[in-house]
């Protein structure tokens, strides 16, 4: 196996045991990321001297004291909202040219004292606006989206490109193109990871959190973020917790939420089929199935887009004014729709959160997971900007991408898309699972189980 093709997990095991050494490691991401970024369009800038620089160190250090932790040495990549010191923090916008970071932010301070090694910035939509990443493709297939926002950092992992990498989330930009590229997406607690020096587009929605191979990656990745920041108002001061995955499969008398409302609607029959089979293999390992109907569904789409948008356009109200032609078509009629909404409108929505916070809450008194479908669809082709269903209904790409994982948005639950099989044209299907504000460490733990007893490939072969 190629340095490349291993976990985040694999490559730490393989350091720390002195049978790889960081500047291979990095290398071969390097090698990768150059001979298929051309068709991919993953990074927004490679930094590769860096990289190399920082490998380098991490193999002197790791030969003087050992390894920090298993970090250490291993290739990341950061969405282009994310500030590194020195470097252009794009956020796909016209407007941001000419930009650069005067600071780090402290998901990348905390991944640097972790000893991670950065390999380049990926591409975003547009100030996170959007769930295509239009300059970046599908992993799987050249011809398909690699959904969004967080396009760049999926497509990137399920490449082999980075052994993984940071995206945010604020209606499903982590686990949409998680889903997308067969890979795992986590979009943790509201406030467990903190966001300064992070871009935002809107500050009581957005989350920050890892795309990887694996949920033992991802809850990994997560020690590292997670933990209290005063420069961050929402940042939650809770205890530390550790997230690692146990490594028994059994799942007795773990209570899983199957939807018998909302998530399984209007979804294709490979999507539900696969998803379907998944929670059965759940229920195989031990756990009880509990049908559930998802409280106040009506009000999802209103709530998040009566938050979301308003706040977007308050960020961008001074660069709205004086360079509006800086913006993508999209981007600009979406904020300048922002600026019409009353704050009746936002105070309403932000009524309906509180009301469904209060309804899931009774959820999870019943179960201790909820699984659903991540997408109700795999990768559609680039430029399809709609599609019908059987009901006779159609939706524009973006809303059906968004339909099911605005929720966990709402409500700040935590939610992960998990790879569970491919359709028919051989394109990846997520699973999401959802659980109760800060339990990560059981939904890492399901998410762990599922993939360790019936694997699927996360390495995309049409990559390279």
């Amino acid at each position: 196996m190629r340095p490349y093709e291993l976990s985040l997990a694999a490559a730490a095991r393989e350091i720390h045991a002195r049978r790889l050494s960081p500047v291979e490691l990095v290398e071969s991401v390097l090698d990768r990321i150059e001979r298929v970024e051309p068709g991919l369009g993953a990074y927004a800038g490679v930094t590769a001297e860096r990289a190399r620089e920082a490998a380098r160190e991490a193999e002197r250090e790791i030969a003087r004291s050992g390894p920090r932790g298993p970090l250490h040495g291993v290739p990341v990549a950061l969405k282009d909202l994310i500030d590194v010191a020195g470097l252009p923090t794009g956020a796909g916008s016209r407007v941001r040219e000419g930009h650069r970071a005067d600071t780090d932010a402290t998901v990348t301070a905390r991944l640097a004292a972790a000893g991670a090694v950065l390999v380049g910035k990926t591409h975003t939509h547009e100030f996170a606006y959007g769930l295509i990443t239009p300059r970046t493709r599908n992993a799987w297939d050249r011809d398909r989206i690699a959904g969004g926002s967080s396009g760049g950092s999926a497509a990137a992992v399920a490449a082999g490109a980075a052994a993984f990498a940071l995206g945010t989330d604020t209606g499903g930009s982590i686990r949409v193109p998680a889903a997308l590229n067969g890979v795992v997406g986590l979009k943790p607690t509201y406030g467990l990871v903190p966001r300064h020096g992070v871009t935002p587009l809107s500050w009581s929605l957005d989350h920050v959190g890892p795309l990887t191979r694996t949920a033992e990656d991802a809850a990994l990745v997560l020690a590292a973020l997670a933990g209290h920041d005063p420069r961050d108002p929402a940042s939650l001061d809770v205890p530390a917790a550790d997230y690692r995955p146990h490594p028994d499969t059994d799942l007795t008398g773990l209570r899983v939420g199957v939807p018998r409302t909302y998530y399984f609607d209007r979804v294709t029959e490979p999507v539900e089929a696969a998803v379907r089979q998944a929670v059965d293999h759940l229920a195989a390992l031990g756990a009880r199935l509990v049908p559930v109907d998802i409280p106040l569904t009506r009000y999802i789409r209103a709530a998040h887009w009566g938050l979301m948008v308003p706040e977007a356009t308050v960020h961008h109200e001074s660069a709205l004014r004086s360079a509006p032609d800086r913006y993508g078509d999209d981007v600009r009629v979406l904020l300048e729709a922002g600026a019409l909404m009353g704050a009746t409108d936002h105070l309403r929505a932000q009524r309906a959160r509180t009301l469904m916070r209060q309804e899931w809450a009774g959820l999870w008194e019943r179960v201790d997971v909820i699984a659903a479908p991540a997408v109700p669809m795999t990768a559609v082709p680039a430029g399809q900007e709609s599609v019908g269903w059987p009901d006779g209904t159609t939706e524009s790409v973006s809303d059906a991408y968004v339909r099911l994982s605005a929720p966990a948005n709402v409500t700040g639950a935590p939610a992960l898309s998990l790879p569970v099989g491919h359709d028919p044209a051989g394109l990846p299907i997520g699973m999401q699972l959802l659980a109760r504000p800060l339990d990560e460490r059981t939904l890492l733990r399901v998410a762990h189980a599922h993939e360790r007893t019936r694997p699927v490939r996360t390495l995309a072969p049409a990559a390279g």
